[in-house]
């Protein structure tokens, strides 16, 4: 975490980026999901099982564990900074196949610049399994680009 880092704003954003996605965000809808910050600020975001989420095998599909990997991530970046951030590179490794489960994942900011930050991200069942890992790379969206 930088060390000029105004804490009670940080804390005020998580809590505004908590009530926006729990109570407006269409995939949160969708997939059930809930996000919420653990005390060391990593973001976490509650999957109950969703039996509308499954691949035809019966699985859950591999998309919906990159999607809480991805939010996670930009959980944990997105406090940092004023304006809206985009996932610039998303890294998933997928380690255990599940099924008819609830899914927590968390993503813990490893260094945000004034730019660009870095996330780390897993994704566990209730009892604990490591279901998927990953890293994820997220951008400022105010920086203007270049044209021409």
């Amino acid at each position: 975490m930088p060390a000029d880092v105004d804490h009670r704003m940080l804390q005020a954003r998580r809590e505004e980026l908590t009530r926006l996605f729990n109570d407006r965000a269409p995939i949160g809808r969708a997939f059930g999901m809930t996000l919420s910050y653990f005390e060391d600020g990593s973001a976490c975001l509650d999957q109950p099982y969703n039996p509308d989420l499954d691949h035809a095998l019966g699985g859950i599909h591999g998309g919906v564990i990159a999607t809480l990997l991805d939010n996670a991530g930009w959980f944990a970046a997105a406090p940092f900074y004023a304006n809206w951030i985009a996932t610039v590179e998303l890294q998933v490794r997928l380690h255990e196949p599940v099924s008819r489960c609830r899914l927590v994942a968390r993503g813990r900011l490893v260094r945000a610049g004034s730019r660009i930050s870095v996330a780390e991200m897993e994704v566990r069942t209730a009892e604990d399994l490591l279901v998927a890992s990953g890293t994820g790379t997220f951008t400022d969206t105010s920086v203007s680009r270049k044209t021409g």
